[in-house]
């Protein structure tokens, strides 16, 4: 079994007695020693399919993989390791082969919480490697995820996305309920900390922004779609205004400079996304069915899988009462207002179960069978009819006109000096049919006059 010491790719991991790699100077190395993955990736080319559990997930078949599914699996095969301690979860997750992870959610016999030799989860694998996808999808859809696990270091999977600067990953786990006070066992640092340290400035930003906004109110019931601030801005851009305004407020856009400024909180690109990421969205009603809509996602509250959702309750109980989630535990409370679970979530999706709740981006489809059901759309015709295009009207004195351009102006010139030829050509043989007709007429007055004469001829013999 090799460990992290003896891995090229790898290196020594830092110890406890070695403060030069760990001191606060520029030099010293703040990232952890399994921060780049190594690649494992072989050049082989595979003439038969996989047959075990772990060669179906690391050379990406999930065809194979459904075959051993389908067939059984026992523990020793869903746990069948490498020489670095990886499951076939851990490198499917390890090379971002999405369809794999959305296969293996479905195997009970996957401990998704096993460490290889490096202390490394599949949860810490996918944060620090960015996979923010596979990240949502291991939190929300396979039960039992522990977030706060650690490697010998004592770094957790929110510490690794914040050393590598995984700001998407780091706001997936924090709203999952990741501790975001976790300190390390090395240098005693937390996120924050190892943010400042590695210049992540982007994750630093985010976490002020989580912690300003820590309750996701647009994956509330309550959440209105409307923006607040429309009405103020309106009733301030149609007062009416005196002249010393006007000009005041003339000079001032005349002297000052445009910036780039960053987007306003609570202005038009929140409002916007928030419309368009809310539960009354019809994106996100038509895309997904949404559980737990009146316990929204909230910093430090501990949210639960699916799987684990529908093991405690029922579809029917999930569906009608309003089920929330709490920091150790899931509390259902009976609620009949308006605006119901069931009027939120309208999903086209009659089927319950797990399947029913995947989101269609993430379900393992192709164009012949797709999963899950496809929307019915009708189409109706307007009652109302057609509008008629508008004529163009004629151009009027003291109105502006579109400029003509040179090379309009040529094309329409060359148009013109096509049809004049074309006029002339049928001028031309016009005058010609008329002269070969005086012709022909003149042919015939000659024949009438040498037939007159002839028979004056013949006449004159008798």
């Amino acid at each position: 079994m090799a460990s992290s010491k003896y891995d090229p790719h790898l290196g020594a991991g830092p110890s406890e007695d070695s403060e030069i790699l760990l001191d606060d100077s520029d030099s010293g190395s703040v990232l952890s020693d399994d921060s780049v993955l190594p690649d494992y990736e072989m050049d082989e080319k595979y003439t038969e399919p996989a047959k075990t559990l772990y060669e179906a997930c690391a050379r990406n078949e999930p065809t194979s993989l459904l075959r051993v599914l389908e067939r059984g699996v026992t523990k020793d095969e869903a746990m069948d390791l490498d020489n670095n301690g990886k499951n076939g979860l851990m490198q499917a997750v390890a090379k971002g082969f999405m369809d794999i992870v959305t296969m293996l959610h479905t195997c009970p016999l996957i401990d998704i919480n096993h460490q290889d030799n490096d202390g490394n989860t599949a949860l810490m694998i996918a944060a620090q490697a960015g996979f923010s996808t596979i990240v949502n999808y291991i939190l929300n859809f396979y039960s039992g995820v522990d977030t706060e696990v650690r490697d010998p270091r004592g770094f957790t999977a929110l510490i690794k996305a914040g050393l590598q600067g995984q700001e998407e990953c780091v706001s997936a786990l924090l709203m999952h309920g990741a501790d975001m006070n976790a300190i390390d066992l090395v240098q005693g640092r937390s996120l924050n900390d190892w943010a400042l340290r590695t210049g992540s400035f982007e994750t630093v930003k985010r976490l002020r922004r989580l912690n300003a906004h820590s309750v996701a109110v647009q994956f509330c019931e309550s959440y209105i779609p409307e923006w607040p601030a429309l009405k103020q801005l309106v009733a301030k851009a149609t007062v009416t205004k005196t002249a010393g305004e006007k000009l005041r407020q003339r000079l001032k856009d005349s002297l000052s400079f445009s910036f780039h400024q960053d987007p306003q909180d609570n202005g038009v690109m929140d409002h916007m996304v928030r419309m368009t990421s809310g539960i009354h969205s019809p994106l996100v009603v038509t895309g997904c069915h949404p559980l737990c809509p009146s316990s929204p996602p909230e910093i430090g509250k501990r949210r639960f899988a699916v799987s684990e959702l529908l093991e405690k309750h029922s579809i029917k109980e999930l569906e009608e009462s309003t089920v929330s989630h709490s920091k150790g535990s899931v509390t259902t409370s009976a609620s009949h207002s308006g605006a119901s679970a069931t009027s939120v979530s309208l999903t086209c999706c009659q089927e319950h179960g797990i399947g029913g709740f995947i989101p269609r981006s993430m379900g393992h489809r192709n164009s012949i069978f797709p999963s899950g059901c496809i929307p019915k759309i009708e189409v109706t015709k307007s009652q109302e009819s057609t509008p008629k295009k508008e004529k163009k009207k004629k151009a009027q004195k003291g109105y502006l006109e579109p400029p003509i351009w040179k090379y309009k102006e040529i094309k329409e010139e060359k148009k013109r000096e096509k049809k004049e030829q074309q006029q002339q050509e049928k001028e031309k043989e016009k005058e010609k049919e008329k002269e070969k007709e005086k012709e022909k007429e003149k042919e015939k007055e000659k024949e009438k006059q040498r037939k007159t004469k002839g028979s004056k001829r013949s006449s004159s013999k008798n």
